[in-house]
């Protein structure tokens, strides 16, 4: 196994642990996901949840391979994963009767990642 350029252990643990649900379910989605949390960290999406009001509708799962930002309001619920959250963002989401969860739980939850659109 090659050496990882990535230091934080649970950001190594995500990647690979989204590969392999990528192989286990035949979904190509989480290897996308995970190329894009592979590159740089300036590169990751920063995306607002007005971002999320503009282009997914009610009941939308989303996912987010970089960082949830809280900018903008949330008036319908959705399911959100994201690499990170901030908690300001989560409890917006919440409030709006939807979940923002860790990348890797919310791709336990959509193995076959039908219905889930990546932002960002």
């Amino acid at each position: 196994m090659p050496i990882p350029v990535k230091t934080n252990p649970e950001l190594v643990h995500t990647i690979f642990e989204l590969k392999a649900l990528s192989r286990e379910h035949e979904a190509p989605i989480w290897r996308a996901v995970a190329r894009r949390l592979e590159g740089p960290r300036r590169n990751w999406p920063q995306v607002n949840l007005s971002r999320i009001a503009r282009h997914t509708s009610k009941g939308a799962a989303v996912v987010i391979p970089g960082v949830l930002l809280s900018s903008g309001a949330l008036g319908f619920p959705v399911t959100v994963g994201a690499f990170r959250t901030s908690a300001e963002a989560a409890k917006k989401v919440a409030a709006a009767g939807g979940h923002a969860l860790p990348i890797l739980e919310f791709a336990r939850q959509h193995p076959k990642g039908t219905g889930v659109r990546i932002l960002g």
